[in-house]
């Protein structure tokens, strides 16, 4: 996500609002798959809708398998800038008492196989898929 793609018309919901509802909804229906390897796994059999790769990720290696793949099975991608962020919208994090996330566990890669339910979220990151 650039810094303008969160700056849009008040109101409307911005890309990177849409990304953490549609992964909050996945993680409840069990349709994310986190991690270099279980993503690739995904992204291998076709079952991904969409990829989210931090653009933080340690290994060069990493973000080149995923991005071919994306690339080769046609399958979307969009990039986060923080790995740290990624874990929590996914649910690698534990909160405290107050609702605060706890020791966050990075994540460079997530992929969504189901979307759960629509949303008006998902609208939002289709839209935002089709202008790219």
């Amino acid at each position: 996500m650039q810094e303008g793609d969160e700056v849009q018309s008040s109101g409307a919901m911005d890309v990177n609002t849409a990304l953490q509802e549609v992964l909050k909804t996945s993680m409840i229906h069990d349709g994310l798959a986190k991690g270099v390897r279980e993503c690739v796994k995904a992204l291998d059999k076709r079952q991904a809708h969409f990829c989210v790769l931090a653009e933080n990720c340690d290994e060069a290696q990493y973000s080149k398998l995923v991005e071919a793949l994306c690339v080769e099975h046609a399958i979307n991608l969009i990039k986060v800038a923080d790995k740290k962020k990624l874990g929590e919208w996914v649910g690698l994090c534990k909160i405290d008492k107050e609702g605060n996330p706890r020791k966050i566990v990075g994540c460079s890669c997530v992929v969504v196989k189901d979307y759960g339910k629509d949303s008006q979220a998902l609208d939002v990151l289709n839209e935002h898929f089709k202008s790219q």
